[in-house]
């Protein structure tokens, strides 16, 4: 049973402020129960809850700690089709879609027990002591990385579990030994409070404290903005646009002890298409385009939001299928109305700039009561696209321009002007990417991630992945938000010097009791420091 109520340490509270009710999308109805902005009072006891929680969590046996992540994987499996119901009646979103992610939240929990099993993520590093060194002695130094401490999580609307609550950013702080505290989203209130009572479970059964994690709710950006300047948030994740982003970000700027905010806040996600892949597939080039555009009603962070190609038959092969694939797209619903109403206004805005042409849209004209979105391709030429900004500003939903130029060295010059992205990607063939290799060359200073023959839809979470960008893609591009490497954006290294070995981490004791891999006066072994 929901009772819309705050979750804080294990705790439910609610103080029943400024209540409010989450929408089915599809039905445009309220939903059962109501909900709660939560207030500064609370903020601050999940925030002290957390940090009380914090030397517990983070001393507790590694085997703990995965073994709570292992557990959290099976909570989420036992609250079965009810959290597959709820998230599908708050976000519209296909259940064939939510069972998929619902497994992705499964396995990452499953990915970091075992990242953190190994060990070897936690960097140690050994130099050991040359007391006979001249002309001075050499000191035994040892470093590896530890947790910040209470962690604020921001979740996306689009990924309620993979993002979310239980997603990569509340899971790899975890891991790491951060306690969690999570700023549920509005338009998935109830699917938010499901998986709070999961990880509380988990934690549970495991004996961690149940102040590792709280859960706030909160429609205004009133409670986000506590969360963030509280003096014991040590970190904030966030996922969602770039005015919020870029809010949070100011607010942990302006704090006397400032703080990171890893911030992912989307892109257009440039397509580039090379003269030798339009001569050879075209058309499917344009089925596999549509596809990417209309995934998840294009809403996703790496939608292909803008394509470029030097003007000739095959792309004006590619623009015109791309266009009638467009009119056999039905509407589809959105998350919530505010997504559906923002990206209405954007290509409304669009269609105003002179020099640009719908090439294709939804042939069904969309059930605006049904919070649903048409699918919509542009075409316009590349020095109209340049000259107005509008376009080159993400419209979140299943729409794309496609730019064409009379020449590569155009598409070069724009490419060098680009805002940061997530992705970037580029079809063609092998000898077209020898032959446009300062294409390449220009994206790696632009871009998180470079597709060949491929979209940005569709992100593998492993250790390999980097989802993140320059900004405004991203608030800083050293870190990932999906993977294991997402772990790193919450902890420090901690250089030890001197000390007696039963007084030292355990990643960093002569034994190596755990067998990792440590760099041993400057070598890669999982040999003891003996």
């Amino acid at each position: 049973m929901l009772t819309g109520h705050h979750l804080i340490a294990g705790r439910e509270t609610t103080t029943r402020h400024s209540p409010f009710q989450a929408v089915n999308p599809a039905a445009n109805q309220l939903m059962e129960p109501h909900f709660s902005e939560a207030t500064a009072a609370e903020a601050d006891e999940a925030l002290r809850a957390a940090d009380g929680a914090f030397d517990a969590l983070r001393t507790a046996p590694v085997e703990t700690r995965a073994a709570f992540l292992e557990t959290l994987a099976e909570e989420i499996l036992t609250l079965g089709d009810a959290l597959l119901e709820r998230a599908h009646a708050e976000t519209a979103l296909p259940m064939a879609r939510l069972t998929g992610e619902r497994g992705r939240a499964v396995n990452q929990c499953k990915m970091f027990a075992q990242l953190i099993r190994e060990g070897s993520w936690a960097e140690a590093a050994i130099d050991r002591a040359l007391p006979d060194r001249q002309p001075l002695p050499k000191p035994d130094v040892r470093r590896v990385l530890q947790p910040i401490g209470p962690v604020v999580v921001f979740g996306a609307s689009n990924f309620p579990f993979a993002i979310g609550v239980v997603g990569t950013d509340s899971v790899c702080a975890l891991a790491a030994g951060c306690p969690v505290v999570v700023k549920a989203h509005p338009a998935h209130p109830g699917t938010c409070e499901m998986l709070s009572r999961a990880v509380l479970t988990a934690l549970q059964k495991n004996g961690l404290p149940q102040g590792c994690f709280s859960m706030l709710h909160g429609r205004g950006h009133e409670i986000g903005t506590e969360l963030v300047r509280h003096p014991l948030t040590q970190a904030v994740a966030f996922t969602g646009s770039l005015r919020g982003g870029r809010a949070l970000m100011d607010v942990a700027a302006a704090r006397p002890h400032p703080i990171p905010v890893y911030a992912e806040m989307g892109s257009v996600n440039p397509v580039f298409v090379l003269p030798g892949a339009l001569k050879e597939r075209a058309a499917k080039m344009a089925e596999a385009y549509i596809g990417s555009v209309t995934m998840g009603v294009g809403q996703f962070c790496t939608n292909p939001a803008m394509v470029l190609g030097v003007k000739s038959p095959e792309l004006g092969e590619f623009v015109k299928t791309a266009g009638e694939l467009a009119a056999k797209v039905a509407p589809q619903t959105m998350l919530h109305r505010g997504i559906c109403e923002t990206y209405e206004a954007g290509t409304a805005v669009w269609h105003t700039v002179s020099g640009i042409k719908l090439a294709g849209q939804s042939a069904a004209a969309p059930d605006h009561d049904a919070t649903q979105a048409a699918c919509r391709i542009f075409h316009t030429r590349l020095d109209v696209l340049q000259a107005n900004e509008e376009l080159q500003r993400e419209v979140f939903g299943p729409c794309s321009i496609v730019a064409e130029s009379d020449d590569m060295e155009s598409i070069l010059d724009f490419a060098r002007g680009l805002e940061g992205q997530l992705t970037a990607a580029i079809h063609g063939t092998p000898d077209d990417l020898r032959e446009h290799a300062a294409l390449i060359r220009i994206l790696e200073r632009k871009a998180g991630r470079i597709i060949f023959n491929g979209f940005g839809t569709g992100i593998e979470p492993c250790p390999s992945m980097h989802h993140g960008g320059p900004y405004p893609a991203a608030s800083h591009s050293f870190f990932t938000s999906i993977g294991t490497g997402s772990i790193y954006r919450f902890v420090r290294p901690v250089c030890y010097q001197g000390f007696p070995d039963d007084c030292l981490p355990e990643a960093l004791q002569n034994a190596n009791p755990r067998g990792i891999m440590r760099l041993l006066d400057g070598s890669l072994s999982r040999d003891p420091a003996v």
